[in-house]
């Protein structure tokens, strides 16, 4: 089928009808010469509205004339009534010969007369079809091209057609007589209705008899017609049925204006008011029902669908929008095919070859079936043949759904179908209108005599010889009756009630306006004006018959509105199409628990290529196929992309596949928690140190005016000790949650709790190196060696940590991040344990521990009574062993981070544990344990004498000089030159105790000259004679220095005691007073400096 007319075949049309005007319009001229002939006499007779009488009796006449049988031409026409033989004769002569009143003689008459009751008797098949038309008189004609009998390959027109014909014409008839009847209208409307078969072509040739009056008054002299009686025009046209005669009667009608409205053309092309202007339809667009499809295909899940489409407009525009919807929805087309429309090529191996083709796609069940009747029956005979049946899933447009010529026959290959319809409603009082009609009451259907026998299976007296009823040999009785029982109607037929109203309402609405609503046509419609006729109609809105209201869209299609039905077996061996959804505005309703495909099988089929992959699995779709495919697996951290089912992509860091591989999931995150066992472990150290610590604050202050505390340098204890408290307290940081303020203390705390722990140890044993190395050298005091100075010192190292610190937050802010060691991993960590970046917080103490040690073992050396720089030695010797050893266990945990922050923070609490074990529980054990010896004498140093026999006088240079040992650290140069004599007989007294500075400013008067005699017993003395030199280097002999007394305090008793022994048996000479003198310039010049400081 062709979509539209060439342009070459349009220029046909309109030659022919220039020649029809130049040739047979003109001689309408003779009309006004048949009032004295015997023809016009009966022209008048059948014209007039005179008698019966008259009309008898002139057809009587010319009956007779020719001889014919007037009782066999009443019985072969079965008229009885005059008004039916006036209307049938009026048809006769007027179109059944194509005379229109041109008759003059009367033998034309008789010729005339017996050529159609010969035709009613003896017609051969060789005329057929005959032209026929139903008349309605009317104020305004409307015209109807109804395709009353089927398409034929092999003649021009099939068997009748009783729902889609005869219904639908009687609906258009019937609808006209309630507008006439019932409503109070101001004009009557009549009908002029021709068949146009179902074919194109027949019903463009039956659409000239439509513009034939729109010639005939064109007001153009080149004509010249006579005017005098002027032919009714057809002021607008219902139909036609099918989209491909409609697109040809269109493209004609438009030229000569006259509004068109279909009932049930479809085709989205008609929608384009560019081209059909004058087109309208009360049916919605096949845009609709395609999109409707698409929503069913989906909905039944199907992603491989095959199309069998007709080769005509009405299937061809329809395939094209499904092309795109279904590429749109990602539904793949297996087989495309056409059906041959009107062929004599569309044989049965035709239709065999597309099922062939069918078969091949055996997973493509879903086929879309977009046709007529004849073409899917066609098919489905085909499947038949081949043993197809149940093999597909149909899923139907409204051209052949619901239409018996389909189904019967064939139901169980038809069975399971989903079909469109547009959605009507039963015409009210229709049915008891259709199933009152017979033979005798129904004489303006001239088709209706060829229904009775169609649907009775006989042939009527004398009726017609068709095609289709030669093979009746049952004589109809003509009191056979229309019932329920017998007779289906056609589910559509509002949709013509609806076309006939539209142009009654847009006439009446005309009609008020132009002509007042005056009874009767006025100068102004005369004739009725097709484009001013059209804009009525395109604004009518209405309820019709149905019951239904209507009105036009911006398209001048109908409202969308479409039933779902579907044909089920609903017992065995009895099928029917029933209603199982329905699609409005655009939204698919469907009850899939009606459907069943196969009797007891109401899940609908697969239709699809290839098998969804399993979860987890990616497609790889095969070479020329979109909707076929292989499945591979995803590997291990992979899943299926989401935005391209053809790829796995790699779960982020931080997530991993679930159980399908169909999402990735987070990795839980992993930090130190408090109720770990790790983080237990290393609080439960720290809280014994803090414990400890507190105590040794507590200890210090209790008794912060002792002479051990005093002699330990309170300031730099105190600070020490603050450095090991946060030691502890870091801890309990490294163990939180990571969080960018956390992380900030941890990068500041570890660093700095370290600073202030080895700046104190280091501004002790710088203090200690510097007063032993300038005693050696100078009996000046060194600088900066003050309690003030030593905490300025310790507070500058301490500064650099934090400057340090403040400079490193600044270029790299500390955050938390999540840290991915592996796939199985999602650590919380805070970013400078991840880098390298962390041993800044740990490079400035590392230079203090260093330094601290390099003192450490400058300082061993010194006298065997300052032995606190030796504990400070033991501090840094072990500290360094604990940090080598956390080097390798730190990053030897690799990524297991609690392990790695627990090692860390055991370090620290070590290395606190250490400087508390070595500094500060000497100093415990005296004060808490041994009480007597914290008194000053037990914190000085004295000299190391050792007596071998008997008792020795300091006075004898010989005995002394071979028992006295030097210490290793001081030089006695002031024994090789002799002292001279003392002027002065001041006295110096030496203590074994230790007195800090504090201590000496408390009690000034340390000499012997104030000491009663109790004191000389309990004390050592030696009364020196020297020269006013040596006396005043004796008056200004300092006391031990408060980091010196720790060493002293260790000197046994025992010495002690015989050192007093031996001082109190001996009478003291000049000489040996002199060594004594000599001995401890050097301990004078070490100390000098610290006593005066404190």
């Amino acid at each position: 089928m062709r979509d539209s007319y060439h342009p070459v075949y349009i220029v046909y049309v309109i030659s022919f009808v220039l020649i029809f005007v130049c040739t047979v319009l003109p001689t309408r001229g003779v009309h006004n010469n048949f009032a004295h002939s015997s023809g016009n006499h009966l022209n008048l007779a059948i014209n007039s509205s005179g008698s019966h009488q008259n009309l008898l009796h002139y057809l009587n006449a010319h009956l007779k004339s020719a001889n014919i049988d007037t009782a066999m031409l009443y019985q072969s026409l079965n008229i009885s009534d005059p008004v039916e033989l006036k209307s049938y004769l009026r048809q006769f002569l007027h179109v059944r010969h194509k005379k229109h009143f041109l008759l003059q003689e009367t033998s034309q008459i008789r010729s005339l007369l017996k050529e159609e009751l010969k035709y009613r008797t003896q017609t051969p098949l060789s005329v057929w079809p005959v032209k026929k038309e139903a008349i309605v008189e009317g104020d305004v004609i409307l015209g109807g091209l109804m395709m009353v009998h089927s398409r034929n390959e092999n003649v021009t027109c099939g068997p009748i057609m009783p729902q889609g014909g005869i219904q639908a014409l009687e609906t258009m008839l019937y609808t006209l007589d309630y507008i006439n009847k019932y409503q109070k209208n101001s004009i009557r409307i009549g009908a002029h209705i021709l068949d146009d078969c179902d074919q194109d072509t027949y019903g463009l040739e039956m659409a000239l008899d439509f513009i034939k009056g729109s010639i005939s008054n064109i007001d153009d002299t080149e004509y010249h017609c006579n005017k005098t009686q002027i032919r009714k025009v057809i002021s607008g046209v219902v139909g036609a049925a099918s989209s491909v005669t409609s697109i040809q009667v269109a493209n004609l009608l438009r030229l000569f204006k006259i509004p068109q409205v279909s009932f049930w053309s479809t085709s989205p092309e008609l929608s384009n008011k560019q081209r059909f202007e004058y087109f309208t339809r009360t049916i919605p667009s096949d845009h609709h029902q395609v999109k409707a499809m698409v929503e069913i295909v989906k909905k039944l899940g199907w992603s491989y669908v095959s199309i069998i489409y007709e080769e005509s407009n009405y299937g061809v525009k329809a395939f094209e929008e499904l092309e795109v919807l279904l590429a749109k929805y990602n539904v793949c087309i297996a087989i495309k095919e056409k059906l041959v429309k009107d062929s004599g090529v569309a044989e049965d191996t035709a239709y065999d070859e597309i099922v062939l083709k069918l078969l091949t796609k055996p997973r493509a069940r879903g086929v879309i079936v977009f046709g007529s009747d004849q073409e899917v029956a066609g098919m489905m005979r085909a499947v038949r043949r081949m043993n197809a049946t149940g093999n597909f899933s149909w899923v139907g447009s409204d051209g052949w759904s619901a239409r018996g010529l389909v189904s019967d026959g064939s139901e169980a290959e038809v069975e399971g179908t989903l079909s469109l319809q547009p959605q009507a409603n039963p015409v009210v009082g229709f049915d008891e209108y259709f199933l009152n009609l017979t033979v005798e009451n129904n004489r303006r259907n001239p088709w209706f005599i060829e229904f009775w026998e169609d649907h009775f299976k006989c042939k009527y007296p004398n009726g017609s010889r068709t095609p289709y009823n030669s093979d009746y040999n049952r004589t109809c009785t003509g009191k056979e009756r229309l019932t329920q029982n017998n007779t289906a109607f056609e589910n559509q037929l509002q949709f013509v009630s609806d076309a006939v109203m539209a142009f009654a309402h847009a006439l009446n609405d005309m009609h008020q306006e132009l002509c007042g609503g005056n009874k009767g046509l006025c100068e102004a419609m005369k004739p009725t004006k097709g484009s001013d006729l059209l804009k009525y109609l395109r604004k009518v809105d209405f309820r019709g018959l149905s019951g239904d209201s209507f009105k036009f869209d911006q398209n001048g299609d109908g409202p969308a509105r479409y039933n779902i039905i579907h044909f089920k077996e609903m017992t065995p061996g009895s099928y029917e199409w029933v209603r199982v959804g329905e699609y409005m505005e655009g939204e698919l309703r469907l009850n899939l628990s009606e459907i069943q495909f196969k009797r007891d099988h109401p899940r609908p089929p697969e239709s699809v290529c290839s098998l969804p992959c399993d979860r987890g699995q990616a497609k790889q779709y095969l070479e020329g196929e979109s909707c076929c495919w292989h499945c591979f697996n995803c590997t291990q951290y992979h899943i299926r992309s989401p935005t391209d089912e053809t790829k796995c992509v790699i779960c982020p860091e931080g997530t991993k596949p679930n159980i399908e591989h169909t999402e990735c999931l987070d990795v839980p995150e992993v930090y130190l928690k408090y109720e770990s066992q790790w983080a237990i472990g290393a609080m439960a150290l720290s809280t014994i140190g803090i414990i400890t610590t507190a105590f040794i604050g507590l200890v210090f202050i209790r008794h912060n005016d002792t002479p051990v505390v005093k002699a330990a340098g309170r300031e730099l204890s105190y600070v020490l000790l603050t450095g090991i408290l946060l030691c502890y307290l870091v801890t309990f940081v490294l163990v939180m949650k990571p969080s960018d303020i956390v992380c900030g203390i941890q990068r500041f705390g570890t660093g700095f709790c370290f600073t202030v722990v080895y700046a104190a140890l280091l501004t002790k044993t710088n203090r200690i190196s510097r007063i032993f190395n300038a005693g050696k050298r100078t009996v000046k005091r060194p600088s900066l060696i003050s309690p003030k100075s030593q905490l300025i010192i310790c507070t500058g190292l301490i500064s650099v940590q934090v400057l340090i610190n403040g400079i490193w937050m600044v270029l790299s802010p500390p955050r938390a991040i999540h840290h991915y060691p592996t796939r199985e991993d999602n650590l919380l960590v805070c970013a400078s344990f991840i880098s390298a970046s962390y041993m800044i917080a740990f490079g400035y103490p590392i230079v203090l521990i260093v330094v601290c040690t390099v003192y450490a073992v400058l300082t061993r050396n010194i006298p065997e009574a300052f032995n606190e720089s030796k504990h400070i030695g033991f501090t840094m010797y072990t500290t360094c062993v604990i940090w080598l050893a956390f080097v390798p266990l730190y990053f030897g945990t690799g990524n297991h981070m609690p392990l790695r922050i627990t090692t860390m923070s055991v370090t620290i609490s070590l290395s606190a544990s250490v400087t508390v074990a070595c500094l500060f529980s000497p100093k415990l054990y005296i004060i808490l344990i041994r009480p007597d010896r914290n008194v000053r004498q037990s914190m000085m140093p004295t000299s190391r004498y050792k007596s071998t026999s008997g008792p020795t006088t300091i006075g004898n240079n010989n005995t002394h000089a071979n028992d006295m040992k030097k210490p290793d650290s001081i030089k006695l140069t002031s024994l090789d030159k002799p002292k001279p004599p003392l002027k002065s007989t001041s006295t110096q007294t030496t203590t074994a105790g230790l007195v800090n500075g504090d201590a000496l400013h408390e009690d000034p008067n340390l000499t012997t000259k104030n000491k009663s005699p109790s004191e000389d017993k309990s004390r050592a003395k030696v009364t020196l004679t020297t020269s006013r030199e040596e006396k005043q280097n004796c008056k200004n002999l300092p006391l031990i220095a408060d980091e010196i007394p720790k060493i002293l305090s260790s000197t046994s008793e025992k010495k002690h005691q015989a050192n007093a022994e031996d001082l109190k048996n001996h009478k003291v000479n000049q000489d040996s007073v002199n060594n004594n003198v000599n001995t401890l310039e050097s301990v004078q010049n070490t100390t000098t400096s610290m006593t005066n400081s404190l």
